[in-house]
């Protein structure tokens, strides 16, 4: 669906219910979003400001909570959103409406909230290869480093176990998208880099991350949990993801379960922290799945630490993660 269609299916599910008014003005006054729409309920009529979006992920809540202080009373109208980011929507007080007709608004003493109707399915185009799972590796590496654009392929190759034939389509892909930029025919200039970040952010949840789990665990003795500092981490094998990342780079977040990101395999694993696996286990290990180190040995790149933190999406990891792109990140992008 387009920006249209998702706006027109999901005020015409809304009005089935026989309750609800609706009419959407495309492009109203505030140029800044994607217009206004009316809803009337029991002959009183609130305007809401409105943001469309395909689907939501973690990483825009910040964003629309921003829109929601700018621009009040502010709603967001998606094809689908995950039933978490809607909890998440509802804890901030932000109004949503879904293609199918759900929807959640808390304005001007009117409660309503509908979660009945079932999701509109998706349809994703054929995938930009440089976000496949191997996409992104090397897309990882050129977020961390933007010379690398300039390197030969076989270069490139080496430094992400990446095939060469792969780092071609890769190529075409970021250039398709107008984050690659031929300045002559062998050197490139990165652009829009924030997008990207972005975009990577949500295509890693999504495409390569879950390919990622090496498994769950709890420590043996739950006393290592509360002083995961201490723990002596295999140099340059092992290191520190998501919320454990988030409080070393900020000494801001309490971490209520440690990621681990990790080269070692999974019986060391086991043996050299004292781990046993637990699907209901506080700590998730994943799959070391670059080469390069940050000079800190036992904490991932503030770049992976942020994504992880993003995808959490509570508004704890939120704000840590807000933290480390301004103290860390926000030059290079």
């Amino acid at each position: 669906m387009n920006r249209k269609e998702i706006v027109q299916y999901a005020l015409t599910n809304l009005q089935k219910t026989g309750q609800i008014e609706a009419n959407w003005l495309d492009n109203g006054q505030n140029k800044v979003l994607d217009g206004t729409i009316d809803l009337t309920l029991n002959h009183r009529t609130i305007k809401f400001v409105i943001a469309i979006k395909k689907e939501l992920r973690n990483i825009h809540l910040p964003k629309l909570e921003a829109f929601a202080k700018d621009y009040h009373p502010f709603m967001i109208i998606a094809q689908t959103i995950f039933p978490k980011i809607k909890q998440e929507l509802r804890s901030r007080n932000i109004a949503y409406l879904e293609a199918n007709g759900n929807i959640y608004l808390n304005e001007k003493g009117i409660f309503l909230w509908l979660d009945a109707n079932e999701p509109i399915a998706i349809k994703h185009k054929t995938t930009n290869r440089a976000f496949t799972k191997t996409g992104l590796k090397v897309v990882y590496l050129f977020l961390l480093d933007d010379t690398w654009v300039n390197k030969t392929y076989r270069e490139i190759a080496e430094r992400t176990d990446t095939g060469i034939g792969n780092i071609t389509n890769i190529f075409n892909g970021l250039k398709d998208e107008g984050f690659l930029i031929p300045l002559t025919k062998d050197t490139y200039i990165m652009e829009n880099k924030k997008k990207l970040l972005e975009k990577w952010i949500m295509a890693y949840e999504k495409q390569l991350k879950p390919n990622l789990v090496i498994g769950t665990y709890r420590f043996v003795d739950n006393v290592n949990f509360f002083n995961w500092k201490g723990i002596q981490l295999k140099q340059g094998e092992t290191l520190w993801g998501g919320e454990p990342a988030g409080d070393i780079y900020t000494n801001y977040l309490r971490p209520e379960e440690l990621t681990l990101y990790t080269a070692e395999p999974r019986n060391e694993l086991m043996k050299n922290y004292r781990l046993v696996p637990d699907e209901g286990g506080n700590v998730k290990i994943y799959e070391k799945f670059w080469k390069e180190n940050t000079k800190e040995n036992n904490v991932v790149n503030p770049l992976l630490a942020y994504a992880d933190l993003m995808m959490k999406g509570d508004r704890r990891c939120t704000e840590t993660a807000e933290k480390i792109y301004d103290e860390h990140l926000q030059n290079q992008f």
